[in-house]
């Protein structure tokens, strides 16, 4: 299937089916595949966390506003969080980039306000949602990227330390009555005319 494919037939799914499961191979090259994500000065300020454990994902339901029932039915969830402590990113940078990476921080980001750097981090989350959304397609997998989760209590319940929870991803497979897949109800996208333009 073509990539454009995918992105037709890809979508935020409502109703999962809890029968059917998620592999632990297809669990495994998803975190393979969410490793390699790209950021910025390759600065990788994340880690990505698995839950397969039913108890704790259920906790984490609980706290996930009108969420609760996708995580709940959804085989797996994958909570992105992003650094929260400089000092963390700092000795990562160190002991991991090469000094032309280094020296970009120090020289370009370094001396910004704590809360710009944090943001800056933040964004490189993002990059790697939009990754991971379409290698779950690709997998023939289904998702659904949530902000609307109570982030400081993920932050609790995951006992994070230097981390903040950013967003988090239910991954499944779609249940067969779920009303939002595209051949039920049809993708509404701006046109490509009012969205993109050649310069």
């Amino acid at each position: 299937m073509s990539f454009l494919d995918l992105a037709n037939n890809r979508y935020t799914t409502k109703k999962y089916n809890p029968n059917k499961k998620v592999s632990s191979e297809q669990i495994e090259e998803l975190r393979e595949i969410i490793r390699l994500s790209p950021s910025s000065i390759n600065s990788q300020p994340w880690k990505f966390l698995f839950i397969k454990n039913e108890e704790i994902k259920n906790k984490l339901a609980e706290v996930s506003f009108h969420n609760t029932q996708k995580i709940k039915e959804a085989s797996l969830l994958v909570v992105f969080t992003a650094i929260d402590d400089i000092n963390i990113f700092e000795k990562q940078l160190h002991e991991n980039l090469s000094q032309g990476h280094i020296d970009y921080y120090n020289q370009k980001m370094k001396n910004k306000d704590l809360n710009e750097i944090k943001l800056w981090f933040n964004n490189q989350i993002y990059i790697s949602l939009g990754f991971f959304l379409s290698a779950c397609a690709d997998l023939g997998l289904d998702s659904t990227a949530m902000e609307g989760i109570e982030k400081d209590k993920y932050n609790e319940i995951l006992d994070l330390k230097g981390y903040k929870t950013i967003v988090a991803v239910a991954v499944g497979y779609r249940d067969d009555e779920d009303f939002n897949q595209p051949s039920l109800n049809p993708k509404l996208r701006l046109s490509k005319e009012n969205v993109t333009e050649i310069i």
